[in-house]
């Protein structure tokens, strides 16, 4: 879900991205009179459909709608209103290598404009993502060689989803407010950032295909499934994109991905079309990864890094967020524009050893450690932590991608459907809002 988005907040003039999380038991209250609760809760999300079948044993697994936790952002002029993103619609892992069950094929990736009322917030209008024509978006993946890397789209019964492709097709999980009323939203197929009208149809589509100013590099295209670019945040000063890619791209393989802590920051200027690259490393390589990416500066952000773990699970959850300076770390950029990216000695970025950084000059972000988000909420009870949005100097809010309340277990070939139920409250994740009170001022 990391999805990341942004807001302006007077008097401060901060970047806020994402849902909401908390580390107190009182409200919050900012320069200026805006004040949020200690826990704000998405109101009751309906039923999108019940499902009983051979793939969930025979027992009825109900999709929520939900979802809403991919990204948010405060609406520019109303500091009481959210706009919570869903990613691509319901799905679990399917049977099969990168196999995906999509029991809501139709289900079109959507924004959902809240308001603040009290402790919850209420869904007022839902603005469903479009293509240039109008048409509804799916959330099924791309056809081959315009974003798809490798997921294979299944129904219920396990069978191939005709058609099982969509050209559009957005895994949505980034998004950016606009003071105009426009979004900006990344995504983890192509990738693909694409720019949306606030009636959701699309205005521009940026990706690794692309020619000219709508060119993303192409070694983006080297992302792995359902881990491609997971937070996006816009500068203070409006003029540039900044996303982050979930994990290590592929580059040249599997392998070097699953052992890799390299993950690349793209920059990209919205005037201008030209777009820059920065490494930030991973304190540990998958299954840890970074959620969501929000802006401080122009030069400096927080980034949420975690694993899948959530408490009483039986493994440690880690739910990390640092703040990083891309100030005098390298442009890994290639002029050329290679599908592999620049070459160091004839070795990618991803295979190159950080040893061997110095021979060739190069420097990741400055990263430091800001907070626990594990410590700062007792209890936490959330798996994913999939964005992050700045309040204050001294307040930031974080928030869960509840999955629509959809999960599976089981081996790649004998897999079932699930209902995502938290294991430490024994209840079906729900998205869920919170503040987190910082000991020390981000400037």
């Amino acid at each position: 879900m990391s999805r990341t988005s942004t807001f302006s907040l007077k008097p401060f003039g901060l970047a806020l991205g994402s849902l909401a999380l908390l580390s107190s038991c009182t409200d919050h209250e900012l320069p200026g009179g805006t004040s949020y609760p200690s826990q704000a809760t998405v109101s009751t999300p309906k039923v999108l459909a019940t499902f009983t079948n051979d793939f969930t044993k025979n027992l009825p697994i109900t999709a929520y709608n939900g979802g809403f936790g991919s990204a948010m952002a405060v609406d520019p002029s109303d500091p009481q209103i959210f706009y919570l993103l869903t990613d691509r619609g319901p799905n679990t892992d399917g049977v099969g290598s990168d196999a995906k069950v999509f029991p809501v094929p139709a289900f079109a990736p959507q924004i959902g404009k809240f308001r603040l009322e009290g402790s919850e917030l209420k869904l007022i209008e839902t603005i469903e993502l479009k293509d240039a024509t109008g048409k509804k978006l799916t959330g099924l993946p791309n056809p081959a060689g315009l974003g798809n890397a490798g997921e294979l789209a299944q129904d219920m019964n396990l069978q191939l989803i005709s058609p099982a492709t969509d050209p559009n097709g957005l895994d949505s999980e980034g998004l950016v407010a606009m003071a105009d009323g426009s979004f900006w939203v990344s995504d983890e197929y192509g990738p693909h950032i694409v720019h949306f009208d606030r009636t959701g149809r699309t205005l521009r589509r940026l990706n690794p295909f692309n020619t000219g100013a709508d060119a993303l590099p192409k070694v983006l295209a080297k992302r792995w499934p359902n881990r491609g670019m997971e937070g996006l945040t816009i500068t203070p000063d409006g003029k540039t994109l900044v996303g982050i890619m979930q994990n290590t791209l592929r580059n040249p393989n599997k392998a070097t991905a699953d052992n890799s802590t390299v993950l690349r920051i793209l920059t990209y200027q919205i005037g201008t079309g030209v777009t820059q690259q920065f490494i930030y490393l991973m304190d540990k390589p998958n299954p840890f990864r970074v959620s969501e990416i929000t802006a401080i500066t122009n030069t400096t952000f927080l980034v949420l890094e975690r694993n899948d773990d959530a408490l009483g699970g039986g493994s440690t959850p880690v739910k990390n967020i640092f703040k990083i300076d891309i100030t005098g770390a390298t442009d890994v950029s290639d002029s050329e524009n290679k599908a592999s990216g620049k070459l160091f000695g004839g070795k990618t970025l991803e295979e190159l050893a950080l040893a061997e950084w110095p021979n060739y000059g190069i420097k990741s972000v400055k990263k430091e450690f800001v907070v626990d988000v594990i410590q700062a909420i007792p209890n936490y009870p959330h798996d994913k932590v999939e964005g992050l949005v700045v309040l204050s100097p001294t307040l930031i809010a974080v928030a869960n991608d509840d999955d629509f309340g959809l999960a599976t277990e089981g081996s790649s070939a004998n897999r079932k459907m699930i209902q995502k139920i938290l294991p430490s409250v024994n209840k079906v994740d729900f998205n869920a809002v919170y503040f987190i009170s910082l000991p020390k001022a981000l400037k």
